[in-house]
């Protein structure tokens, strides 16, 4: 039986809350000389306490190879933590991690690339870095432009390429330059779904067919259950389980909560390739605080802070299940009403007179745009709760799907 490709016993990571300057560089070497003697006050003690933060405490598990394995949690688990640590980016408190075959890591857009040099130049600097020959590298070469479908800027600087272009290529040279372990972050959500899905075909390719181990990051629980066999689940930074991804899948949902109706925005983080400096989403409420009714009238106001004039804007909002499938959109130009908006200070207010999304949990991703551009975007700024209707009279027991609308009925007899 081969040993595990990947084998991690008592990793924990800790960080220290703060910086240095809050005193004087002598205060702080000689406190660094009492911790290294053995003579730490009580004070400095208690003061170091309070500024640790763990990422990652007492994590261990075994991966074998060929495996397609999904880490799942809650934003904050530990799971980019984990990632680093096992990319060799930065090492742990205690504990270790040992990995048996090159790396390939896909953490964050531009991983490994050097933004002066074109694609083709960073295609060998990336093969050389995971211990390749250049005539190894030659012999993937066309096979990894194609993939990444941009043959026309290849040789391009790769710091003129959109955050789509970058994820594209980094994706394809990470897949194609035969790496033992390919190590995956939310980084592939820049992507648009054709590419995608054609992603998760490669992944599937190398893990079934060549035999080499894939470690995979998503909040997307349709892509988890796709292409994982098993699923490692995080929890404030320990290791709830490994479970086979469907059970997996079961106890991230039981412990995601819903999260209030009324949602400051403008420190959360944007999605890739948004900055928010043309209009920003700064807060966002649904209702009136009641809570959210399946068949009762919707409200959603959005304020946003406009720093450049939008003549044709849009503001929408989109609900995703928990598994990562979209069942609903609504937007503003849907209707046909384009938005002009001034700098300044503004809200915007999207109505149904019923929202027809089954009760259950839903990630919201909000973004505000100007024709095919969008100036602000956030993904799941929100789970909410949309609860059983309270007040109308057409709800069922019968499961049906993801929206259920009221349709308007022609019946004619044929024949008796």
């Amino acid at each position: 039986m081969s040993r595990p490709i990947i084998e991690v016993s008592g990793l924990s990571k800790r960080y220290a809350l703060g910086e240095i300057g809050f005193s004087s560089f002598r205060e702080e070497t000689q406190r660094w000389i009492n911790r290294w003697r053995g003579r730490e006050s009580e004070s400095d003690k208690a003061a170091a306490t309070e500024r640790e933060f763990w990422a990652l405490r007492d994590v261990s598990f075994s991966i074998n190879p060929g495996e397609v394995i999904g880490i799942i949690g809650r934003n904050g688990a530990g799971k980019s933590t984990l990632l680093k640590i096992l990319s060799r980016i930065t090492e742990p408190t205690s504990g270790e991690a040992v990995l048996r075959g090159r790396v390939a890591s896909l953490l964050e857009v531009g991983t490994g690339f050097h933004p002066e040099l074109s694609g083709q130049e960073n295609i060998f600097l990336n093969g050389a870095i995971l211990g390749m020959k250049r005539p190894e590298i030659a012999a993937k070469f066309d096979e990894i432009v194609a993939f990444a479908e941009i043959e026309k800027f290849i040789d391009t600087p790769v710091k003129r390429y959109s955050s789509g272009m970058y994820v594209k290529l980094a994706f394809a040279v990470a897949a194609h330059l035969e790496p033992e372990i390919l190590i995956i972050d939310e980084v592939l959500a820049v992507g648009d779904a054709q590419f995608q899905r054609k992603c998760i075909g490669r992944m599937q390719t190398i893990a079934n067919s060549e035999g080499r181990t894939v470690l995979f990051v998503s909040h997307a629980m349709t892509t988890i259950r796709r292409l994982c066999q098993r699923c490692i689940v995080l929890e404030g930074g320990r290791l709830r389980g490994v479970y086979p991804s469907e059970e997996a899948i079961e106890h991230y949902n039981r412990d995601v909560g819903a999260t209030e109706l009324d949602v400051e925005t403008d420190a959360l983080p944007r999605a890739w390739g948004s900055t928010g400096e043309e209009a920003r989403l700064i807060r966002i409420q649904a209702g009136d605080g009641r809570g959210l009714f399946f068949g009762e009238p919707l409200s959603l106001t959005f304020t946003v802070r406009v720093r450049s004039p939008i003549d044709a804007g849009m503001i929408g909002i989109a609900f995703n299940t928990v598994e990562g499938s979209r069942v609903m959109t609504l937007d503003s130009d849907a209707s046909g009403k384009t938005l002009r908006l001034a700098p300044g200070l503004h809200t915007v207010t999207l109505s149904l007179p019923s929202l027809p999304l089954s009760p259950g949990r839903y990630y919201c991703h909000a973004a505000i745009g100007q024709g095919q551009h969008m100036c602000d975007v956030i993904d799941n700024f929100a789970l909410w709760e949309i609860h059983a209707g309270g007040r109308n009279d057409w709800e069922s027991d019968r499961a049906f799907g993801g929206c259920r609308l009221r349709a308007s009925v022609t019946h004619q007899v044929i024949a008796l």
